[in-house]
């Protein structure tokens, strides 16, 4: 709870543009270094705390690269300082190697990483390499989250945490609503199997979802206390089905949304204190 107010408290994450998604699906889909910081403030301006970087090659592609990674950071640093956490992604989408992954976390060494938990370790014989990079990052303050994108996934986690493989008390995850459903459309119904009985519970959760459904699965996350990501990574419409003209479109439905049901935006640095004192 919130001293000042009162008010439970929900942080906004935006993820604008993803690996996949080309201007043919939509103009506005931010590419470029300068487009992202345009994207950042515009989606600050909106109620997100957080912003989730991908960077792609000049033809379009995905791309993990710690120098295109230095320069997106900094272009958005320079028009909101410190107002939004900067988080890159480390998603493989089949071009790159556990160890490449890994090896971009270090190279760049951001504020904030996010980890696809079934990327990085496909079996057991990751764990390994995966529990150095976590132990590594938590020496240079880099702040986690761990994607899951089926419940099962959490137990792994919760496991490894249990053996002593993840160097914090507890680390923040985000559930991946719908990934592998028909034609990328969630419902939030997707995220109950998440918090059913039996599932391992985690401190800090975040909820992201495809479609056009995805301020109704998000807001439902909000609800039994997640936080919750938008963006046209993983969607492009409105919640009344119109096409969003930019990013800042979706924080704000979802925004007026959970603040009309009496939460407390967090800032970029409320989120980033908290993930602090998560990783303390």
């Amino acid at each position: 709870m919130s001293i000042e107010t009162g008010l439970k408290s929900v942080a906004i994450a935006v993820a604008p543009n993803g690996g996949r998604k080309t201007k043919l699906e939509h103009p506005n889909l931010p590419l470029t270094a300068t487009e992202l910081a345009e994207t950042a403030v515009r989606c600050k301006e909106a109620g997100a705390a957080m912003i989730h970087v991908h960077v792609r090659k000049n033809d379009g592609s995905h791309l993990l690269d710690a120098d295109a990674y230095r320069k997106a950071m900094s272009a958005i640093r320079s028009r909101v300082g410190d107002d939004l956490v900067v988080q890159i992604t480390s998603e493989a989408l089949g071009v790159y190697t556990p160890a490449e992954q890994i090896a971009v976390v270090k190279e760049t060494c951001p504020e904030a990483v996010s980890l696809a938990l079934r990327e990085l370790v496909p079996d057991t014989s990751f764990e390994a390499a995966f529990a150095d990079l976590l132990a590594w990052m938590a020496r240079e303050g880099v702040l986690p989250q761990i994607i899951l994108y089926d419940p099962s996934e959490a137990v792994v986690l919760a496991d490894m945490q249990t053996r002593g493989l993840i160097p914090w008390r507890t680390i923040s995850v985000l559930f991946v609503l719908g990934r592998y459903t028909a034609e990328q459309t969630s419902q939030p119904t997707d995220l109950l199997p998440f918090l059913a009985t039996g599932i391992p519970r985690f401190e800090h959760w975040s909820v992201c979802a495809f479609g056009r459904h995805e301020a109704a699965c998000v807001s439902a996350g909000a609800l039994f206390g997640g936080n919750v990501r938008v963006g046209f990574e993983n969607n492009t419409r409105l919640p009344n089905g119109a096409a969003a003209s930019g990013n800042e479109d979706l924080v704000i439905a979802v925004s007026q949304t959970v603040q009309s049901l009496n939460y407390k935006l967090e800032s970029g640095v409320d989120l980033r204190q908290r993930l602090i004192k998560l990783a303390s």
